[in-house]
């Protein structure tokens, strides 16, 4: 019996949580909320306690208005509260049972829409109190927090930053009082563990609940703690000396704590590291013993401590006046960290990004600058053994880039600072430069930008000028000597030099030619940094003072020098030759000439494969092996950034030299004959760093005196090719997925197919969107910067899409909508563009661009093919994406449009209409009378929208699921109990008296 009444409740539960919904709130809290009472009392029954706490979520997650939510705050109550803690603490004092933990976070999702109800509720205009009960609130929510879960620690974040950033009750003193328990509980959170596969934390029998591999944890937890950091600088911005106290207090325990490597380096190769070659055994003793891998203890300590102290540190100088600063107890936090000496790479990267957050008390104490250089100089040159042969780990690459990273963001944001101590830091960097070993060359580069980054505090052209001369002299030489300008300007000759026409018996050891790779890519490193940071004064009168302003624009903007002009300039031909040579690399003829051991030289790096297929990058256990690459993958990555940096120079060049590029002679000329000779064999995963590093910027930052010059020219052609090319693309796209749609590809996301289908995905999106900044004004218009999203990304679309009225042509577009062929290829481009299976491009295209260059060519006389051609595309676009809701808004729109402003010029678009399945002919008589007879009364926008919606909706695509769905029509049935009347008129004929009907008139 007991049993039987169980599954009606549970089933009474269920049906109650389909109701509870939609209905009215005020059937839910009627009675003085009688039903979330007996909700919170059948928490404590065990076999109905999950029903009742999904009821309740259901009840405490409603929306609506304000009034209509009040009553909710009875879970405030005694009683309420009493409930929800009591079977809290009994579902979790009883272990990890499945059941119990379902229960449990459907619970602390409870709380949390608890406290997003209060939040909401409770404002200076409003007459809602802070509840009595909300510090036992805020405990059971700290809870929670602290809780062995990963998963529930993470669940509680969004409510604590809604809690503090609250208008009254980021001012409560119970809450104010809970922030220091909250950074202490975040202390525990940020620390890294609880990885499924492992044991050495109470998490982990939780996270094997949760997650299905450690490298699913890893993506949470990065994440995690990505919001912990949000939530943190926020209780800090409410109490920030608790926060700097705690970081210091925990920074002091790290730095005197000994090093605890942990059980699991025994397992790991950290002494021995095995590579095979040539049937040798090769044995590397590279890394020493006792060094931390990342699944240290002291490392995952080490790590969590650096990321709460970056938090609190940055927020506490956001937040204290600069007299209210702890100066002292920073600058002693400082000295520490400077003193401490550790040989393991892991720690010793923390302890650098420890220097970077203290850093800003060497404003107050610039004494201790030099103490600072030393120790960041020290660890651009880190090695866990000197001198020795074996490839560097990965870790200890990484302290190096991290050294001369932390050197480049000193000298950018504080170059007032560090002025003084110019000459002691670039003598410094030449001694390192004169020992061409020593240094990688992306390191000699960062040491170099670092110097160009500080000389633009000299303030003075000549000065500065000077520095960069003798600072590039050495490139200089390098790169326009004889034999290099041989080298960059033959393709043949490019290959011998970089080795790539060689067989390599030994691909991991023997590269005779890698001494010649990196000339090459010091070379470009070093034009790229001082391109990119070489500038002249913000301030106009600075600029003036010291020669850097040379006049002033017709429109009155000032016209600067920079003084890093001279010297690139003179590289520029070098580099459009490289340029040149690069993309003559793909012809067939060259890529026959490449050596047995280099074929795939010019193929994608697998890294990139991996995140164009979105497949996660896997945990890296050897951190601390050596990094043996093969020289084909060594080949392949200075193929690949040496592509990507010549682009970014050129994309640079622009907004760093101004006028003195633009006015180069001959420059359109020698950029279409270099960048984009041969782009038929350009493969797409190379043409779209192209367009975004160098075609984007150069545009974006182009005046408009030199459009006629330098843009439409080479606009024109490249607009004209694109669009050919992505036409191609698409029809090879569309017949393979008709004629192989079982095919065994599908089923592998990393087939050759996959790939190459989504990058002409991402190519596409990368061509719109650069059409759309050529073209239409931002006014009104969000142009999406980071165009190229590598995934699936039609989950994120909005529902409803109106493109602004306000999106107008840029003059950059009208110039290039004055020349006929461009017009039709930017036209055709965009229209056609439409039925590409992408959602994401058709709907971005759709919003931003169809409209606006439709409409400069509307007062000209358009055939009327073209017409009906540019309709039945959109029409198309609908047939394709009709399914995606924000899609069909948008397309829906657009038809719309055109279909008003052109109907009356054009009868051919009744045809195309009269085309679509389905269409009631009456109701288009209907419509088109109504918009051709001016003097009818005008329908609202919205009605006239939707009359023409229901006209179109024959040609909108359907979700897969429905498409073949057989409608089914369910007639009325027949009453059951029918009265059948007498046939009166059968009556009255056969009765001769007339009786029958009589009969009629009788009450």
């Amino acid at each position: 019996q007991a049993q039987a009444n169980c599954r009606v409740g549970i089933a009474a539960l269920n049906t109650l949580a389909g109701y509870i919904d939609w209905v009215a709130l005020s059937h839910i809290t009627a009675d003085n909320c009688k039903l979330l009472e007996m909700l919170c009392l059948l928490l404590n029954e065990p076999e109905l306690q999950i029903g009742a706490a999904e009821c309740l979520l259901i009840a405490v997650s409603r929306k609506g208005k304000l009034e209509d939510r009040k009553p909710l705050m009875v879970l405030f109550g005694d009683v309420a509260m009493h409930y929800i803690l009591s079977a809290a603490q009994t579902a979790d004092g009883e272990g990890l049972v499945e059941k119990h933990y379902v229960f449990l976070k459907r619970l602390c999702q409870v709380l949390c829409a608890l406290g997003s109800q209060l939040c909401a509720l409770l404002g200076s205009d409003s007459d809602v109190e802070t509840p009595t009960n909300f510090g036992k609130y805020l405990d059971s929510f700290l809870a929670f927090t602290t809780h062995p879960s990963q998963f529930l620690r993470s669940s509680t974040q969004i409510t604590w930053g809604a809690l503090f950033r609250h208008e009254v009750l980021s001012r409560d003193p119970l809450l104010l009082a809970m922030i220091p328990k909250y950074l202490r509980a975040s202390m525990t959170n940020l620390v890294k563990v609880g990885f499924p596969s492992k044991t050495d934390s109470a998490s982990c029998e939780y996270s094997r609940f949760d997650f299905d591999s450690d490298e699913d944890f890893n993506a949470f937890f990065n994440s995690f703690r990505a919001q912990q950091g949000e939530v943190m600088r926020m209780a800090c911005r409410l109490d920030p000396r608790t926060g700097f106290q705690m970081a210091g207090e925990w920074l002091k325990y790290q730095l005197t704590a000994p090093v605890d490597t942990g059980p699991m380096n025994c397992k790991l190769p950290y002494r021995w590291f095995f590579c095979f070659s040539s049937s040798v055994l090769f044995l590397s003793a590279k890394t020493g013993e006792g060094l931390c891998s990342i699944f240290s203890p002291s490392f995952v300590q080490w790590d969590a401590m650096t990321f709460f102290s970056e938090s609190v540190i940055s927020q506490m100088f956001r937040t204290l006046d600069k007299d209210e600063i702890p100066v002292n107890d920073g600058i002693d936090l400082l000295q520490l960290v400077l003193n401490f000496e550790t040989k393991d790479p892991l720690i010793l990267s923390c302890v650098l990004t420890n220097v970077s957050a203290l850093f800003p008390f060497v404003t107050y104490r610039p004494e201790y600058l030099p103490q600072v250089l030393s120790k960041l100089f020290t660890s651009v040159t880190f090695e866990v053994i000197e001198e020795s042969k074996a490839p560097r780990t990965r870790a200890v690459k990484n302290v190096r880039r991290h050294a001369c990273s932390s050197i480049i963001k000193m000298c950018r944001d504080y170059p007032q600072l560090v002025l003084p101590n110019f000459e002691m830091l670039y003598n410094h960097v030449k001694q390192l430069l004169s020992n061409e070993l020593l240094l990688t060359q992306m390191e000699k580069c960062a040491l170099m930008e670092a110097l160009v980054l500080i000389s633009n505090q000299f303030k003075d052209y000549e000065r500065q000028k000077a520095f960069l001369e003798e600072l590039m002299a050495p490139v200089a030489g390098l790169w326009l000597s004889p034999e290099m300008q041989r080298v960059l300007s033959d393709p043949e000759a490019f290959i011998s030099y970089v080795g790539a026409d060689n067989k390599i018996a030994d691909p991991v050891l023997e590269d005779p030619s890698g001494l010649n790779r990196s000339r090459i890519s010091f070379c470009v490193y070093t034009i790229l940094g001082v391109v990119k940071r070489a500038r002249w004064p913000a301030a106009t009168e600075e600029a003036k003072a010291g020669g850097f302003l040379v006049g002033y624009m017709p429109s009155g903007s000032p016209i600067y020098r920079n003084p890093c002009t001279e010297q690139v300039l003179k590289l520029l031909d070098n580099l459009l030759a490289l340029i040149r040579t690069h993309n003559n690399l793909y012809t067939p003829e060259m890529v026959a000439r490449l050596g047995e051991t280099f074929a795939k030289a010019l193929d994608m790096l697998e890294v990139e494969k991996n995140a164009i297929l979105g497949l996660p990058q896997p945990l890296l256990e050897l951190y601390d092996s050596p990094v043996y690459k093969t020289v084909l993958e060594r080949m392949q990555g200075f193929f690949c950034t040496l592509y990507d940096n010549c682009f970014h120079i050129l994309g640079n060049a622009g907004p760093s030299m101004q006028q003195d590029f633009y006015t180069v002679e001959g420059l359109a000329t020698q950029l279409l004959s270099s960048a984009f000779i041969n782009l038929n064999n350009i493969p797409d995963y190379r043409l779209r760093p192209m367009l975004r590093v160098f075609v984007k910027p150069l545009v974006l930052s182009c005046p408009s005196e030199y459009y006629e010059t330098l843009v439409c020219p080479m606009l024109g052609p490249l607009f004209t090719y694109l669009h050919v090319r992505l036409s191609q693309k698409w029809q090879v796209i569309n017949q393979r997925s008709m004629l192989c749609e079982d095919d065994a590809a599908d089923d592998n996301p990393e087939s050759q197919e996959m790939l190459e289908e989504q990058l002409v995905r991402l190519l596409t999106r990368e061509v719109m969107d650069l059409i759309t900044v050529c073209c239409v004004s931002k006014k009104g218009v969000e142009h999406n910067t980071t165009a190229a999203v590598d995934g699936d990304d039609d989950e994120a679309m909005a529902t409803e899409v109106t493109p602004p009225a306000s999106a107008e042509l840029t003059e950059l577009g009208k110039c290039l909508m004055k020349q006929e062929d461009v017009c039709t290829a930017l036209l055709i481009t965009a229209y056609t563009s439409l039925s590409w299976k992408d959602t994401l491009s058709c709907q971005r295209t759709t919003t931003q661009l169809c409209w606006p260059l439709l409409k400069q060519v509307l007062l000209g006389n358009l055939l009327p093919d073209a017409v009906s051609w540019f309709f039945t595309s959109v029409l198309k676009g609908l047939q394709t994406h009709g399914q995606h809701d924000g899609c069909m808004a948008a397309l829906v729109h657009l038809a719309f449009q055109i279909y008003e402003a052109l109907r009356p010029r054009y009868a051919e678009l009744k045809t195309v209409m009269e085309q679509i399945p389905d269409i009631q002919r009456d109701s288009l008589e209907q419509f088109d009378s109504k918009l051709l007879n001016p003097t009818l009364q005008k329908v609202a926008d919205k009605r006239r929208k939707d009359h023409f919606k229901r006209l179109i909706t024959g040609c909108i695509g359907k979700p897969l699921g429905e498409q073949f769905r057989k409608e089914v029509h369910i007639r009325n049935l027949p009453s059951l109990f029918k009265k059948v009347k007498p046939s009166l008129e059968t009556d009255v004929l056969e009765n001769e008296d007339g009786e029958g009907l009589t009969a009629l008139f009788e009450p």
